[in-house]
């Protein structure tokens, strides 16, 4: 089984990259002014293009429905006829709501938060005269009871009011979306300054410098780029693509602390590159098989990453070996980084991604356990220009 790394030789983190060129590694890495400048956007609380959330606002306005019906029923099964009659009304006009939002969400972005509030609640009343006509029509049609105008009026209030709520309610979803950002972000830059880490890898850069100055070189680079991606990322989003890399540079540099300890294989399918993930969110996997599963042994170990494209979802998988000596039933020291990736794959995608971790017994019962975290979110829609 080979566990080299293609295009990068074990001892050669500078090797992972075609065409690498060290002159122009250090513009990557500079913190300038124009560095600083940059700032994470917030998200935009009308991005409702997810399942999760589309979920969430027709239960929500379901529930509210028949709670309000149910005060003039006489019994369960009228509270049951009254809701259905005025689900004719309400899921139209939460459906009409969500693609409406969906579709105008970058245009929102560019107007101010009142003339968003002014927007979301006329659209809520907009769409709720629609879904009373709609059910007005079908009482013509079946029963031949004319359209009263006065029904049009509590319905478009009530969906106002109710867009309002909904509003409110997905402001208070992206407000939260940067503290666990941030906290995630300062969570990594504690783990990767790491005085053992740090140490290491200068030690290792020193003990280059006679012997390899071009490897020393490469080290250090690598080691500004892990800190330049922790300190100025200048989104909260990335590519599985850049994830990746990003990790490459990480392993790189453990493959020449470790040598011949450590053995990388990579799998990667260029199509699931384009995957969006929240950023930084790959390089702690890595950095937990390595510090949980080679670093205790003594025999060292493995990792592989996978990725691959199913179904129209990106799979990401990061697999280790574990250490013969190792608790077998459970996973002792990745709690905290895991728990972490969950939360902010969760804020992202909500329930379009899944996440699984934790020890996988081979088919033969003489083979050892291996460690995987497996990561699945989709794949980024395609728009029309």
């Amino acid at each position: 089984m080979d566990f080299t790394e293609p295009g990068r030789p074990a001892a050669s983190p500078s090797a992972a990259q075609p065409g690498w060129d060290a002159s122009t590694q250090f513009a990557l890495t500079q913190f300038g002014p124009g560095a600083e400048a940059v700032r994470p956007l917030p998200p935009s609380p009308f991005d409702v293009c997810h399942v999760g959330v589309v979920l969430r606002v027709v239960l929500g306005v379901q529930a509210v429905v028949a709670l309000g019906v149910s005060f003039e029923a006489s019994g369960p099964m009228d509270a049951f006829n009254r809701w259905t009659q005025a689900s004719i009304v309400a899921l139209p006009a939460s459906l009409i709501w969500l693609l409406v939002a969906c579709g105008a969400k970058r245009w929102l972005a560019r107007h101010s938060e009142a003339w968003q509030w002014a927007f979301a609640v006329s659209l809520g009343a907009a769409a709720a005269a629609l879904g009373q006509l709609q059910a007005s029509w079908i009482d013509w049609v079946v029963g031949g009871v004319p359209p009263r105008g006065w029904a049009f009026v509590p319905d478009m209030l009530t969906g106002a009011a109710l867009a309002a709520v909904g509003l409110a309610w997905l402001r208070q979803r992206a407000r939260s979306e940067l503290p666990a950002h941030a906290a995630a972000r300062l969570a990594e830059l504690q783990a990767r300054i790491r005085p053992h880490f740090l140490f290491n890898t200068l030690n290792t850069a020193i003990a280059l410098v006679q012997i390899d100055p071009n490897r020393a070189e490469a080290v250090l680079e690598d080691l500004a780029e892990l800190f330049r991606q922790a300190l100025v990322s200048p989104s909260l989003r990335s590519t599985l693509h850049d994830e990746v890399e990003l990790a490459r540079r990480y392993l790189g540099i453990e493959q020449l602390r470790f040598g011949e300890r450590v053995a990388v294989r990579w799998e990667l399918d260029a199509a699931a590159g384009e995957a969006e993930l929240p950023a930084l969110i790959l390089q702690p996997l890595v950095e937990n098989a390595v510090r949980h599963g080679i670093e205790p042994a003594a025999e060292g170990g493995w990792v592989v990453v996978r990725t691959k494209v199913q179904s129209g979802r990106a799979v990401l998988t990061v697999s280790n070996s574990v250490p013969q000596d190792a608790p077998r039933g459970g996973s002792a020291g990745h709690g905290i980084a895991l728990r972490n990736v969950r939360q902010r794959l969760k804020l992202m995608h909500d329930v379009e991604a899944d996440f699984e971790a934790g020890l996988q017994s081979g088919g033969d019962a003489r083979q050892p356990p291996v460690y995987v975290v497996r990561v699945v979110v989709p794949m980024p829609r395609t728009e029309k220009p």
